[in-house]
C-alpha cells in the first residue's frame, strides 16, 4: 500500500520544505531553481570519493619514508665530501621514488575512472520526473526514490513507503530489517531489502554523521594483507639492526683507524646505505599498482589494493547462483494449473501480480514478460518479495467486483511437506528448472502467518540462463585446489541440477537442515558442495563457520541478500549490475558482470605474492650481508672494504634491475602463507655466507697486497667475490629458467664484465683487478660459497618447510 505525506513540518535546522505533491498525490521533488539555489549555498553531497588516496597523499607516502630520510641525509653528506660516483645511490632513490609516484598515480586514475562507472546512481525526483544522478549531485531536500537492493546514500526522512523494509545491520549490528513508515528516519549506509518508497534528504555530505561512519568504515576497514604487514615487520627489525651497527661503524672508521676524514665518511656511508632495503617497498607498491591497472583494463574495480593478494590466498569460493552462475534474466517455460484451476484465470492473476510490484526481481520480470496485465484488476495492497520470507503477495479487486489475496513464492516454503504438488516440484527441480507456486490465501497480507492454509493454484516453471563462461571458471578453481560452494536461496535440488550442468558435482544440502552450532555447521559445509534454501543470515553464518575451520573465504554475489556474507568474507566480490548495497561492501566489483574475470584476479594476486617473495629475498640477503660486514669490520678494526659506488653497482646489477623484471613477470604458483618466515629462512643463510666469504677474501687480499693502491686492489677483489655470490643468489631466485630469465642473468653478468674491461668505467667505479693470483682466489672463494649456498638452501627447504 502506498502512503504519502506531503504536509510535514519544516526541518528546524535546515528549513527545507517537504516537496509539494502533484495532482496524482505523488510528491514532485525540488524544482530546477531550488536545486540551483542549494548548489550555490554549498548544500551538496560532497563526500570524497573513496576509491583511492589523493595525489598529495601518494607523493607524501612515497617521499616521506623513514629510509628515504636516512638515505637522503647520507646523500647530502656524500655530495660534499666525495666524488659524484659515490653519490649515485641518491639518484637511484630519486628514480625509485619517481617511479613509485607515477605508477601509483596511474593506478589512482584507473581506480577513479572505474569508480565513476561503478558508483551508485540514485533515482532523484525533480519537477515530478525521476532520473538517475551521481551521488555527489544530490542536494539538501532532494526527493530520492528507493527500491530493493538500493543503498541509502544520505540521511533522510521517509515521505512515501510501500512495504519498505530497511536493513541497518551494517550500522547498528541489528540483523532484522526495520519496517519504515512516512516520517521515519533513514540512515546512509543502510539498504533496502524489500518494498520501495521515497525519502527527503535531510543531511548531505559531511553533515551526515552516518555517512561519515560508512565512509570511514569502507576506507579503513582494510583487507588483511600478509604481504604488507610482513614487509612492515621486516623493516622494523632492519631498523633495529641498523642503528647500533651504523654507530659502531662510524666510530671504527672515524676514530679508531684515524683515516682521512673524507675517505672515512665515504666508507662509513658505503657500509650504511646497503643496509636499507629501499627498493622493496617500492616494488611492492609498483606490483600492486600495475595489478590494478591490468585488472582495470578487464573492467575489474579493485576497491582495496590488498584484495588482489587476498583472493590469491583464498581456498574456498562461495558462489551465489543467481547472477553468478546464471545470467540475470529468466524465461517462463511452463504453467501447470493445480486443483482444477483454469489456465486463463491463472494467467490474469500472474499478470496482475507482475503489475503490482514497481521493482520486480528477475523471476517476476519473466512472469511480466510472459503474462500481460489484466487492466480491469486493481491492486489494493501488496507485500514485496523478501529473501527471508521467500515469497511476495498482493490483494486485488477483480474486474467483476470480487476480491482475492495471492502469494507467489517457493513451493517448499508455502506448502506442508506432504502436499502432492511438491512431488511435481521436485521432478522439475531435478531438471534444473526453477519453480514458483501461485497460492490463494484467506488471511491478510500483514498477518505473520499469511501462508497458513494456502491453496495451491498453479506452478510457474522458469528456466535460468547459464553463463557461458561459468563452467570454465569453475574448472579453473578446481584445478587450483580452490573449493567452490554454491550457496543459494533457491530450492536445493534445482540449484544442484544447475551446478551439475556446469560440471560442479557434489553433495546437495538443504540449508534448513544444517546444524546451528558453528563447529557442526563447518563440518557439514566441508562435506557439502551445493546448499539451497539459505537465508541471508545463514549465508553470513556459513562464511563465519568456514573461517572458523581455517579457510580463507571469498564470497561472490549481486543481490541484497548477499550483503551480510560479502561484508564478513575475507574477500567480497560483487557484480557490476548488482545492487548498490553489494557494490558498497565488496572489495572487488566485476563491472563487466563476468564471473570469468575472477581467474584473472587470482592470477594477478599470485603474480604479486610469488614475485614479491622472490625479490624480497634478494633485497634482504643484501641487508643481512651489509649488517654482518659492518660488524666484522668493527670487530677486526679494519677499513670498510667498499665505497658507496661499489655497492651501488652491485645493487643495480644483482638486485635493482633484475628485481624489477622478476616482480612483474607471470607467476601462477599458488600463494603460500608465512611470508616473513619464507623470506628470512633464505635471506639469513644467504647473507651470512656472502658476508663471511667476502670478508675472507678481503682479509687475504690485505695480506697479499702492500704499498700504494693496496686498498683499491683489496676492495676490487672483495667486490668480485661479493658480485659472484650475489649473482648466484640471483640465479637461484630466477628459477625455473625461461629464455628471458637466463638472458636477464647473463645481461647482468655482462654488465659487470664491461666495468672490469673498459678503462674509464674502471676508473669511474674504482675497480681494478691487480695481478692474477688474488682475482682467482676471489673467484674460488665465491665458487665455494655458492656451492655451500646451494646446499644450504636445499637443506633449509627440508629442515624448515614454509
Amino acid at each position: 500500500m502506498t502512503h504519502i505525506d506531503a504536509g510535514a513540518d519544516l526541518d528546524p535546522v535546515h528549513p527545507t520544505p517537504v516537496p509539494a505533491a502533484s495532482a496524482d498525490g505523488r510528491a514532485r521533488g525540488l524544482t530546477a531553481a531550488e536545486v540551483a539555489e542549494r548548489v550555490a549555498r554549498g548544500e551538496v553531497n560532497d563526500v570524497p570519493v573513496r576509491s583511492s588516496r589523493s595525489t598529495v597523499d601518494i607523493v607524501r607516502a612515497n617521499v616521506l619514508t623513514r629510509f628515504n630520510a636516512i638515505i637522503g641525509v647520507l646523500w647530502l653528506i656524500m655530495l660534499f665530501v666525495a666524488p659524484i660516483q659515490d653519490s649515485l645511490f641518491g639518484f637511484v632513490i630519486l628514480a625509485n621514488t619517481g617511479i613509485g609516484i607515477i605508477q601509483e598515480w596511474r593506478a589512482k586514475k584507473t581506480l577513479d575512472s572505474l569508480a565513476v562507472i561503478g558508483e551508485a546512481k540514485p533515482r532523484v525526483r525533480r519537477d515530478g520526473v525521476a532520473a538517475e544522478v551521481g551521488t555527489s549531485d544530490i542536494v539538501l531536500g532532494d526527493l530520492i526514490e528507493i527500491g530493493p537492493g538500493d543503498k541509502i546514500v544520505v540521511d533522510g526522512e521517509c515521505i512515501e513507503t510501500d512495504g519498505l523494509e530497511i536493513d541497518e545491520s551494517l550500522l547498528t549490528g541489528e540483523a532484522d530489517p526495520v519496517v519504515k513508515q512516512p516520517g521515519d528516519q533513514v540512515m546512509s549506509g543502510s539498504f533496502v531489502v524489500a518494498g520501495g518508497g521515497a525519502f527527503t534528504a535531510t543531511k548531505v555530505g559531511r553533515e551526515a554523521y552516518a555517512a561519515q561512519l560508512a565512509e570511514e568504515a569502507s576506507r579503513f576497514t582494510l583487507v588483511h594483507s600478509e604481504l604488507r604487514s610482513g614487509i612492515s615487520t621486516i623493516l622494523k627489525y632492519v631498523t633495529w639492526m641498523m642503528v647500533p651497527t651504523a654507530i659502531g661503524l662510524i666510530i671504527s672508521q672515524l676514530v679508531v683507524k684515524e683515516n682521512d676524514f673524507k675517505d672515512s665518511v665515504a666508507r662509513t656511508a658505503g657500509g650504511i646505505v646497503p643496509m636499507v632495503p629501499e627498493g622493496l617497498v617500492l616494488l611492492t607498491s609498483v606490483a600492486f599498482a600495475i595489478g590494478v591497472i591490468r585488472l582495470g583494463r578487464k573492467q575489474c574495480l579493485v576497491q582495496e589494493l590488498p584484495a588482489i593478494e587476498g583472493l590469491a590466498r583464498v581456498d574456498v569460493v562461495c558462489l551465489d547462483k543467481t547472477g553468478t552462475l546464471t545470467q540475470g534474466g529468466m524465461d517462463v517455460t511452463g504453467l501447470h494449473p493445480l486443483n482444477g484451476s483454469e489456465e486463463s484465470y491463472v494467467r490474469k492473476v500472474l499478470g496482475a501480480l507482475g503489475e503490482s510490484d514497481p521493482r520486480p526481481n528477475a523471476s517476476l520480470q519473466a512472469i511480466i514478460d510472459a503474462y500481460p496485465d489484466s487492466e480491469d484488476w486493481r491492486c489494493t495492497e501488496s507485500l514485496p518479495f523478501s529473501s527471508a520470507r521467500k515469497y511476495s503477495g498482493a490483494s486485488f479487486s477483480e474486474g467483476d467486483g470480487a476480491s482475492s489475496t495471492w502469494l507467489l513464492g517457493a513451493p517448499d516454503v508455502l506448502l506442508p511437506d506432504d502436499d502432492p504438488a511438491l512431488t511435481e516440484t521436485e521432478r522439475l527441480n531435478e531438471e534444473g528448472l526453477r519453480v514458483l507456486l501461485l497460492a490463494r490465501v484467506t488471511r491478510e497480507l500483514d498477518d505473520p502467518e499469511v501462508a497458513r492454509g494456502a491453496r495451491p493454484t498453479a506452478l510457474v516453471v522458469l528456466e535460468q540462463r547459464l553463463r557461458p563462461d561459468a563452467a570454465d571458471t569453475l574448472r579453473y578453481f578446481e584445478e587450483q585446489n580452490v573449493q567452490a560452494k554454491v550457496i543459494s536461496g533457491d530450492n536445493a535440488v534445482s540449484v544442484g541440477a544447475v551446478a551439475g550442468k556446469l560440471g560442479l558435482n557434489g553433495q546437495v544440502v538443504d540449508a534448513r537442515r544444517l546444524p546451528a552450532e558453528r563447529d557442526d555447521m563447518a563440518t557439514a559445509l566441508d562435506s557439502g558442495t551445493v546448499f539451497g534454501r539459505v537465508t541471508p543470515q545463514q549465508k553470513r553464518d556459513m562464511v563465519g563457520a568456514l573461517q572458523s575451520h581455517g579457510h580463507t573465504v571469498a564470497m561472490t554475489g549481486d543481490g541484497v541478500n548477499d550483503v551480510l556474507a560479502l561484508k564478513d568474507a575475507d574477500i567480497g566480490v560483487s557484480m557490476g549490475s548488482g545492487s548498490e548495497a553489494t557494490k558498497a561492501v565488496a572489495q572487488i566489483v566485476l563491472l563487466n558482470n563476468s564471473f570469468a574475470t575472477l581467474p584473472s584476479v587470482v592470477a594477478e594476486g599470485r603474480r604479486v605474492i610469488g614475485n614479491i617473495t622472490r625479490v624480497a629475498t634478494l633485497f634482504l640477503v643484501k641487508t643481512v650481508y651489509s649488517v654482518l660486514l659492518a660488524i666484522l669490520v668493527v670487530c677486526w678494526q679494519v677499513e670498510y672494504p667498499f665505497l658507496p659506488r661499489h655497492l651501488t653497482l652491485l645493487s643495480t646489477l644483482t638486485i635493482g634491475v633484475p628485481a624489477f623484471f622478476l616482480a612483474l613477470a607471470p607467476n601462477r604458483e599458488r600463494a603460500k602463507p608465512h611470508f616473513v618466515r619464507r623470506v628470512m629462512r633464505y635471506a639469513i643463510p644467504g647473507g651470512v655466507l656472502a658476508a663471511v666469504a667476502t670478508f675472507a677474501t678481503y682479509l687475504i687480499a690485505r695480506h697479499y697486497y702492500a704499498g700504494e693502491g693496496a686498498l683499491e686492489a683489496e676492495t676490487s677483489a672483495a667486490t668480485l667475490t661479493l658480485f659472484l655470490i650475489s649473482m648466484w643468489v640471483l640465479a637461484i631466485i630466477a628459477r625455473p629458467y625461461t629464455w628471458w630469465r637466463l638472458g636477464l642473468v647473463a645481461a647482468m653478468g655482462a654488465g659487470f664484465l664491461l666495468v672490469l674491461v673498459v678503462p674509464w668505467l674502471q676508473e669511474f667505479f674504482a675497480l681494478r683487478l691487480v695481478g692474477t693470483t688474488m682475482p682467482w682466489v676471489a673467484v674460488a672463494i665465491a665458487a665455494g660459497a655458492s656451492a655451500a649456498l646451494e646446499f644450504l638452501w636445499k637443506w633449509v627447504d627440508r629442515r624448515f618447510p614454509a
